[in-house]
């Protein structure tokens, strides 16, 4: 399992981030630079985060992280693979599947990409400000075409009297016709840098799904507040989006070896807090999928942590049940019960 900590025991396991993070720190400051300069905003400060973070790591982890760096790229080669497939291999390996799953296509845009494209590379602070004047039917288009993680970022940036028309707008958004996608295309593309857009089809984006996985995204406060308008104009769909919403709780739905699977991602920082705020029956779910030892930690780091303010607590769920919904994405767990909409 993961944690966050200072000193790497020699036998616990490395996620895939802690992984990358030490091959980064010894193949260099130059040649470290340049594979960084690959990556987006969100893998850059994670991995930074971690390259920051560790400290006391064991020369047979090093040894480790380079043997299985080395066995992956002698028995890889680009010669008969597409680049995106070996790409996609290779982060996999070094960063998690988690990490990996949207990394590869925001590689493959990276270069040529314009329009609302290139808003997936910017930071939500600059697209909040590019269309916060923006016609809310805009700005719902425009974030149903994000990931729902940065576009929950970009929605609590907006002012607050206007988040409940754009996710209203979102949920109930069947698709876009391509003379109006090119239009915003072309204007936001003209923001950036001039030039004609690409030729675009077209798009099915937003509905109550798009709806509920950016809310899964937003601070609690954000989101209560949300629905609490949404159903006020329309209780129907606000049923049907917290209907598709994953909450903590859900978390008892996941099969043990989801569990498992979930504890070797999640910092154990984060794990604690986030189950200061869960029933016993969650707490006993995640102890049960330990070692003996790691659950007997675990509770010690919960008793001696004290009181945890509810908003550190919510903010900490949050990181963990992002963290399934990527793996459930990649088809690594399942996350049951309302799953099916996550798989």
């Amino acid at each position: 399992m993961a944690e966050t900590r200072t000193d790497l025991p020699e036998k616990k396991p490395l996620t895939g981030v802690e992984r990358a993070a030490i091959l980064l720190l010894t193949i260099g400051e130059e040649d470290a630079a340049e594979v960084l300069k690959h990556l987006g905003p969100r893998e850059v400060q994670k991995l930074g985060a971690t390259m920051a973070r560790l400290s006391g790591v064991t020369r047979q982890q090093v040894e480790e992280v380079l043997a299985s760096f080395t066995e992956l790229v002698e028995n890889q080669t680009s010669l008969g693979l597409e680049a995106e497939e070996y790409i996609r291999s290779v982060l996999v390996k070094a960063l998690g599947e988690d990490r990996a799953g949207s990394l590869v296509d925001r590689i493959m845009l990276g270069k040529g990409s314009k329009g609302i494209d290139s808003l997936r590379w910017m930071e939500p602070r600059a697209i909040a400000e590019m269309i916060r004047l923006e016609h809310p039917q805009i700005i719902a288009i425009v974030l149903s075409f994000l990931e729902s993680d940065q576009a929950a970022e970009v929605l609590a940036l907006l002012p607050e009297n206007t988040r409940t028309d754009i996710m209203l707008r979102i949920a109930t958004l069947e698709g876009v016709q391509p003379n109006a996608l090119a239009e915003l295309d072309e204007i936001l593309e003209r923001q950036f840098s001039g030039g004609n857009a690409g030729s675009l089809k077209s798009s099915t984006v937003g509905g109550v799904k798009k709806a509920a996985d950016i809310l899964n995204f937003t601070d609690s406060s954000v989101e209560s507040g949300i629905l609490d308008s949404i159903t006020d104009v329309d209780p129907e769909l606000s049923q049907s989006i917290q209907d598709l919403m994953f909450v903590f709780d859900n978390l008892l739905d996941v099969d043990d070896r989801g569990i498992q699977a979930l504890l070797r991602e999640v910092e154990s920082d984060t794990l604690v807090t986030a189950l200061k705020g869960a029933d016993d029956a969650l707490k006993e779910k995640f102890f049960k999928n330990m070692s003996r030892r790691a659950a007997e930690m675990m509770r010690d780091d919960l008793e001696a942590k004290g009181p945890v303010r509810l908003s550190d607590v919510e903010a900490a769920q949050k990181e963990v049940l992002a963290v399934a919904r990527r793996m459930a994405d990649a088809g690594e767990i399942s996350l049951g019960g309302s799953g099916e909409e996550f798989v």
